[in-house]
């Protein structure tokens, strides 16, 4: 009996010896591969993981580091993925832009693309004639001329956001946490075009169902925030926590927006006055555009995903950082003060007249990108550049925090410095089309052919916002409850922590103007 333990102990430990021997030669045949076929350099990683453990949280500031050891093109492997990382501006107008049509497809990400989705995403469709079609589609609801309409729109829920938060928050007696406003605020507006619809208050319990369905996506479908991924044998296990979380996703997005899309159906059939929406029009084209009920559901879904959590955890940072300094603050609202005055909001025109104030939004999205890693793009066929080869079907990531913490361009990148971008009269779509890379503001929104389809939409959107915040209340930080600036909320799209702070009116004035009935003593506050 000893001598057969002893035996079997034998076996399994031979047996381990032997897969890590695999293991290991795996990696130095993957590291060989980099040498012989001349891809970029960069971190060797673990067997069959590849860098993935090294990226589970913060992941933007390991690709820095790797950057500083390994320059501002490199490689890694992630499970089975080759990525390339890119973190200067230059490379990015090389390759995304110049060679658009070789950058510019996605991974068939298992989890986003095909379990979520369905391949119908904008985000997530490979570069193809599906993603031409649905983006053409779209564009009938994201161009400047469309947009344009939408400004008076933009500027009613700012009003009813600013109406609610002085309600709630009594005038600045009681603190609030202004998170909850902004993400509705965000969804209002991304609801009114893609269904013509919105919520009434802040007690409608969809805001909760959808923005929790929202947040889960985000923590499902980061580029580096699950294993199944890249890791594909895991994918034999249907049981799989990460594949049972998408596919009960998939089915809240399919009954969530495929209800929204019904009701639009039954009023167009009932012969009522639907207002203009994407839902309308995607029902209008259906049979001449080849669109199934599905392809309907999910783009009017992406579509509510993506314009919730970009535009709302921007406004939520901007709320967070400018409660911790009033200097900054004071001075736009000298100069909101100086060129609004104080019996109307700010409208989106007056933009071109308030350059601290953009700079201010700015700001923002350098230091607080959302999301620092973006979607991958993915190249289309081997590329030569600078001496190195990009193999075909290797994901490039735009490594924006580093872009965005380039000491050389931005001197003590980590201080929160609207004075950065005071001379920068640009909208951040202008921007983007710049020669100069060097010169573009930020990389918030991407680059090349898979830019933010919305670009136009989100600025004025949180320029209202910001701007509306700054002219009616003076925010202030609670003495007992400081904000955390460093951690964040989600895998993905990232917001702050929840806070809570004094919304102070700032003039005797900000009740009417919002439309609030709130008695003047108590507005007077502050």
């Amino acid at each position: 009996m000893v001598r057969a333990v002893k035996y079997s102990v034998t076996v399994a430990a031979s047996i381990g010896i032997l897969v890590l021997i695999c293991l290991l030669l795996r990696v130095v045949r993957r590291n060989t591969k980099r040498r012989l076929e001349q891809i970029p350099p960069g971190p060797i990683g673990l067997p069959i993981l590849g860098c993935l453990p090294f990226l589970s949280q913060y992941p933007e500031l390991n690709l820095q580091r790797w950057a500083k050891t390994f320059g501002p093109l490199y490689s890694m492997w992630i499970g089975n993925q080759l990525f390339v990382v890119i973190s200067d501006p230059q490379i990015v107008k090389d390759l995304v832009i110049t060679n658009g049509a070789i950058f510019s497809s996605r991974k068939d990400i298992y989890v986003k693309s095909q379990i979520i989705f369905r391949g119908r995403g904008i985000t997530t469709t490979p570069y193809g004639d599906t993603w031409r079609k649905h983006r053409r589609l779209a564009s009938q609801f994201l161009g400047n001329r469309v947009v344009s309409g939408y400004l008076s729109r933009l500027e009613y829920e700012v009003q009813d956001m600013l109406r609610g938060l002085l309600t709630d928050g009594q005038a600045g007696l009681v603190p609030v946490s202004p998170q909850a406003y902004l993400s509705r605020l965000a969804l209002n507006n991304i609801m009114t075009i893609v269904f013509g619809t919105r919520t009434e208050s802040m007690d409608d319990p969809f805001i909760h169902h959808w923005l929790t369905l929202s947040r889960e996506f985000m923590n499902c479908t980061g580029p580096v925030s699950n294993w199944v991924d890249f890791v594909p044998f895991l994918r034999n296990f249907p049981a799989f926590t990460m594949i049972e979380r998408s596919r009960r996703l998939h089915q809240h997005f399919v009954d969530t927006c495929g209800g929204l899309v019904r009701d639009v159906k039954r009023q167009i059939d009932a012969g009522d006055n639907v207002p203009d929406c994407m839902a309308k029009f995607l029902l209008d084209v259906k049979d001449k555009e080849r669109l199934d009920d599905l392809d309907i559901i999910l783009l009017c879904c992406g579509f509510l995903v993506g314009g919730v959590e970009s535009t709302a955890a921007i406004k939520q940072w901007f709320a967070a950082h400018i409660s911790v300094l009033p200097e900054v603050q004071a001075q736009a609202q000298m100069e909101l003060d100086r060129v609004v005055g104080r019996d109307r909001l700010p409208q989106a025109e007056d933009a071109k007249d308030l350059p601290y104030v953009r700079a201010i939004v700015k700001e923002i999205e350098r230091v607080h990108n959302p999301f620092w890693l973006g979607t991958p793009h993915v190249s289309t066929e081997d590329f030569s550049y600078r001496g190195y080869k990009i193999p075909k079907d290797t994901a490039v990531i735009l490594n924006t925090y580093t872009m965005h913490h380039d000491s050389q361009r931005y001197p003590n990148p980590e201080k929160f410095d609207p004075d950065r971008y005071i001379d920068d009269e640009r909208s951040s779509a202008e921007s983007a089309k710049l020669a100069d890379p060097y010169q573009r503001d930020h990389w918030t929104f991407g680059a090349g052919r898979r830019i933010c389809p919305a670009i136009a939409l989100a600025e004025h959107e949180i320029f209202l916002a910001v701007a509306g915040l700054l002219w009616a209340f003076d925010m202030r930080q609670l003495s007992d409850a400081p904000i955390d600036l460093k951690e964040y909320d989600g895998l993905s799209g990232r917001s702050p922590v929840p806070f809570c702070i004094r919304l102070v009116p700032r003039h005797e004035h900000v009740a009417a103007v919002v439309g609030a009935s709130c008695h003047t003593a108590t507005c007077r506050n502050g």
